[in-house]
Parts: C-alpha cells; structure tokens; sequence
C-alpha cells in the first residue's frame, strides 16, 4: 500500500518530535528538563473556563457556523480594530479556526496552487531563520519558498531591500512573524512600514498578486521596548494583508486550539469567503463552547496576559544572563515571545564527556538530552543559519530555568 508523495515528503515538525520525546520520557520517571515546546507554562485564566464551562452546561454542543459565531467573530474584528488599527475589517472579515496552524495551513492552501505544465510554482518570501511549520505548509500547496537569510546582527530580521530583492512575477506570499518564533525578536515600526513601501510599489508594478501573511501570534508578550505595530495597519497594504493571529500564546491556552485569520477589504471579503469554503470540507467549526471562552479573553483577561508576559521578561532577562555566561555560546537578546536561539556552533567537532561526537546542532541536541537531560530543539529546520543554533523556550519557571542552564554548561565544560 502506497502513501502520497505530498505526505512522504512532509518533513515531521521538530517542534513537536523533541516536545513528544521529552514527554515520553518524563513519563517513564526521568528527571528530563523541557525546554522544546512553545507552550506557556501558566493555567488559562479562571474566567475564560468559567465561559467554556458554562456555555457546555448551557448545551452550546452542537454545529457551529463554519468560520465560528456571529459575537465571537465580532468581537475580533473588533479588537483588532481598537487594538491594532486595521482599517475595513467586520465580523465577515473574520474566519476562526483549530489554531495558529490551521489557519496558516488553511491560508496557504486558498492562495498557492501547483504550477500547470511549464510553469513555475508561486513564490512564498520567507525570512529566515523562520518557524518550521511556514516552509512545509507552504510547499504543500504548491509553493517554492524563496529563503531570505537574516543574521543575529540584524536581529534576524530581513531589510526592505532584501525583501524588495527577493520579489519577483511569480511572488505569492510574504511570510512575516514579529515577534518571532524561534529568534524572539521584533520589527520596528518603521521597519514594517519601510516593507509595506517596498510590497506596495511590487504590487503596483511587477507582482500584483503579491499578499503579506503577517503572523502574530505572539503580540502580547513584548517587552523589549519595542512596540507591537501590525503592518495591516498601513494603509498601503491593508487589504492585500493578512493577520493570523490565536489565543494560544498571550492567553495560555495552546490545547483550547483557538486562532483567527483577518483580511480587510473587499478582497478580504472574498478571501475569507475561499477560507470558508476550505474550512467547510475539513473541520467545519471548533469546538462549539469554545467561542464564549474566546469572548471572555479578548474581553476580560488583558490584566492576566499582562501579567504572563511580565513574567517573560523576567525569565528572558534570567535564561539571556545565563545562557551568555557559557563559553562558546552566543546569543541575541530576546524581546519578545519566549525563545532564546543560542549559535553554539563553536563547539561543533567537539566530542561530549560521553564520548559522544558534536558535528551539528542535532548532535549538540542529542548529546545534551542523553546526557544531561535538557531538551533543546536543534536549529536546522528552522531554515538560514538555523544549524549553527539551538532553540531553547523559557515558558517554564525560574527554577526550571536555572537548573537548565546548569545542566548545559556541566555540558558544554564536558567538550573536548
């Protein structure tokens, strides 16, 4: 029996390989130290259950509207109005779906095709080092994905004139994360509305067709003194932008699997219709009392995603002061999300006290977890300079933290 290509040739993500690894292996009792998956440790608020809770005892538990329930949609287009300044958006500009991935996987699949015979595939600008999920999904739509490598000098972060190099015809999509996943930094203001110059004038000229997919997940947890700023908030690209977004990550609730896609406009209209369509032959809609729960958050629970991301400044602060201590290994500081993306690429050919050879960032990864019992996500998939690093999550507590980052310097002292 045979499988399809489009499945054989999915790369699994390494996200989630090492966060499955790792809690296999606290299940059998070993005193494994996480630091893989981007999940934040806190509990999701009180009221935001209480929602759920009563919205299932209310027998809410029947079909929903595909792209989620008048109020619920309401209350996103209104928050991104009032929060994020993007113009034209009404509850009809707003699809909700089984989280972040969905809606990229959804977003992907409404805008790339597979090339006809003789042509080429559409182009899907990323900048990278990116999260490993961006190139996969888009590939499996059909797109050919256009890498735009940045460095820790830049902040991994792609110039305009990088990203106006990078536009061709056949540009489709621009694949923008601030803050970032794995880098945890930010784009500027200024920095945004310098791409949206550079997409605007393409878009005029030699790539009509070219859309920003503008990732944002991680908006409330900014706390290195640059501002959050969405570029579908610039007149220019309003309606040829758009915003995914979740309630995953600002407000602790990544198994609630609750995320929303918004585009502005009168092609919004019709995009988010195509998205409709889409979602309609796959899920249908999430779990039905879930909306009211998604209502409470945007509503009531800024004071709680405050307070979490206050908590993840500290922990930056702590695990970037740690983590720069270790000899050979360097590192941005973070701003935003909660990543830090450590280049140990000097202490590659190295071999561990366990005898264990470091020729790459999976085998640093390997040998720390085998041996000192730390899970770290190896940079490769991430794309660019991803292989000279490692992504380590600080959405654990400060103990966990410090524990961690003595256990990778026991390792890194150990190699030879």
């Amino acid at each position: 029996m045979k499988l399809s290509r489009r499945v054989s040739q999915l790369k699994p993500s390494a996200t989630v390989a090492v966060m499955n690894r790792a809690k296999e292996l606290a299940r059998q009792g070993v005193d494994v130290l996480s630091f893989a998956a981007g999940e934040p440790d806190f509990d999701t608020p009180e009221p935001i259950k209480q929602s759920a809770i009563r919205a299932l005892l209310a027998g809410q538990t029947k079909y929903m509207p595909t792209l989620g329930d008048f109020d619920t949609r309401k209350a996103v287009a209104d928050k991104v109005t009032r929060d994020n300044g993007i113009p034209n958006v009404t509850p009809e500009h707003v699809g909700i779906s089984a989280g972040g991935k969905h809606a990229l996987y959804t977003v992907c699949q409404c805008l790339l095709d597979f090339p006809a015979s003789g042509e080429a595939p559409p182009e899907v600008i990323l900048p990278v080092p990116a999260w490993v999920s961006y190139a996969p999904l888009a590939e499996l739509a059909g797109g050919k994905v256009v890498e735009v490598p940045t460095t820790p000098a830049s902040g991994f972060k792609a110039s305009a004139s990088q990203i106006e190099k990078a536009i061709t015809p056949r540009s489709r999509m621009l694949v923008l994360n601030s803050p970032s996943n794995p880098c945890s930094t930010m784009y500027s203001e200024s920095e945004l509305r310098e791409i949206a110059t550079v997409v605007a004038k393409a878009a005029g000229t030699i790539a009509p067709d070219l859309v920003i997919l503008s990732d944002e997940i991680y908006e409330k947890i900014a706390y290195g003194g640059i501002k959050h700023f969405s570029i579908g908030s610039v007149p220019e690209v309003a309606e040829r932008t758009i915003t995914l977004n979740g309630l995953s990550k600002a407000y602790a609730m990544t198994g609630w699997r609750a995320g929303y896609t918004v585009a502005s406009g009168e092609w919004g209209l019709k995009f988010i219709k195509a998205m409709a369509t889409l979602q309609g032959q796959m899920t249908t809609n999430i779990t039905s009392f879930v909306y009211p729960a998604i209502r409470t958050a945007l509503a009531e629970c800024e004071d709680d995603a405050r307070r979490m991301c206050e908590a993840f400044a500290g922990r930056a602060g702590l695990i970037y002061d740690r983590i720069s201590r270790i000899p050979g290994v360097t590192c941005v500081r973070p701003t935003g999300a909660f990543y830090v993306f450590p280049d140990v690429s000097a202490h590659f050919g190295k071999k561990s006290k366990g005898g264990r050879e470091v020729r790459c960032a999976f085998d640093f990864c390997e040998a720390l977890l085998g041996e000192n019992l730390v899970a770290a996500v190896p940079g490769d998939d991430f794309g660019g300079c991803g292989p000279r690093h490692i992504r380590m999550t600080f959405a654990c507590s400060d103990d966990q933290i410090r524990r961690g980052m003595d256990r990778l310097g026991e390792f890194v002292s150990g190699l030879r």
